[in-house]
């Protein structure tokens, strides 16, 4: 189906978007956890009947973009030498990298010990990501498994699990009803791991940020918004 993007300001506020032209009897405005705006219109709306109903959600879009600000992973830049901090479940340690005739990554005493022939930013890059993967494997599963007793009571479907490096988001979930997370979330404490897959069990049930969304991601994780804040502290030292 064929997209078309066009934007509107609103005094120093620029909100780019992309629109559709659908079947539905009314136009819909979407925000994303990457926040993109997205429009859905009826055929034969025009582009300035659009642009008009974009202006007149500013101040909704500008606060759902404040929302998902705050649950966006920031991205540091890793040179992957010795000396250099890394985090793994709320913790920082310092990288040891050594040359060896075998690849090796282990966590003991507050360093990963990285031991690689091949001694490159890349190598060492990729033998840590291989780490986290293996680990976030398992912790991933053992903590959705936990969250997920709760959400059971609240008719939410059990989800299959996936785990993707990402740059825009913690989490995501689809129609499928398969929870994605970040590899970059094993950086964080456990509670925050929680609360992203708390959150996206929750979008199982009501898929947009909705008053219904967040009153079920509260009755479920009361203390969401404190969890919320101390995510933002994780995978950027």
């Amino acid at each position: 189906m064929k997209e078309f993007t066009d934007r509107v300001r609103w005094g120093n506020t620029h909100i780019p978007y992309r629109y559709r032209y659908t079947k539905r009897k009314t136009l819909g405005i979407s925000v994303h956890p990457d926040l993109t705006v997205t429009v859905k219109a009826p055929e034969g709306t025009s582009p300035e009947a659009i642009r008009a109903k974009v202006r007149q959600r500013v101040a909704w879009i500008r606060k759902a973009w404040r929302e998902f600000e705050l649950y966006l992973p920031k991205q540091p830049d890793r040179r992957y030498v010795s000396g250099e901090t890394h985090r793994y479940l709320g913790r920082q340690y310092r990288l040891k990298v050594f040359e060896g005739p075998e690849n090796s990554v282990k966590c003991l005493r507050g360093y990963f010990w990285v031991i690689t022939t091949d001694r490159t930013p890349t190598a060492v890059q990729q033998l840590l990501e291989t780490w986290y993967r293996d680990h976030a494997r398992n912790i991933f599963r053992g903590r959705l498994d936990a969250c997920y007793r709760l959400a059971a009571r609240e008719n939410i479907p059990e989800p299959m699990l996936r785990i993707q490096k990402m740059t825009n988001r913690w989490g995501s979930c689809s129609d499928k009803g398969r929870i994605l997370l970040n590899l970059e979330l094993i950086k964080a404490t456990r509670d925050c791991i929680d609360y992203v897959i708390t959150h996206e069990l929750c979008h199982l049930k009501e898929k947009h940020h909705g008053p219904r969304f967040w009153k079920l991601l509260e009755k479920l994780m009361p203390d969401f918004e404190q969890r919320r804040k101390k995510l933002n502290l994780f995978a950027d030292v």
